[in-house]
C-alpha cells in the first residue's frame, strides 16, 4: 500500500514537512502537466503522518481511493518515471498562500 495525493491538493506543503521518508515531491509551481504535490509509491513507507495534516483532505490510502480519484493513483506514479520526480525545490516558494 501507498498513499495518493489526488486533485483536491491545494498545495499548503504540510505534508513535505511530516514525512519521514521525505518521499512527497511538489511538481514545479505554475506547471501545468505536475500542478500538486506527489508521492514516491516505491519509497513511502505507509506511515500516514502525511494524511493528518493535509487541510484540504486530499491524501488517501490507495487501497481506499475514492472512485473519482483512482486517475490520481497513476499520475503519482508517473510523476517519478516520467515527470520531474525528486527535484532541487524551495518548500516556501512551491507552497500556496493558504487562506
Amino acid at each position: 500500500m501507498t498513499y495518493v495525493i489526488t486533485e483536491l491538493c491545494t498545495r499548503a506543503g504540510d505534508c513535505v514537512e511530516v514525512c519521514p521518508v521525505d518521499c512527497i515531491v511538489p511538481g514545479p509551481k505554475g506547471d501545468a502537466q505536475w500542478p500538486y504535490f506527489y508521492i514516491d509509491p516505491d519509497t513511502c513507507i505507509d506511515c500516514g503522518a502525511c494524511v493528518s495534516v493535509c487541510p484540504p483532505e486530499a491524501i488517501f490510502p490507495d487501497d481506499e481511493l475514492p472512485a473519482e480519484y483512482e486517475k490520481d493513483l497513476e499520475i503519482n506514479a508517473r510523476f517519478f518515471t516520467e515527470g520531474p520526480g525528486y527535484w532541487d525545490f524551495d518548500l516556501e516558494a512551491e507552497r500556496e498562500p493558504q487562506s
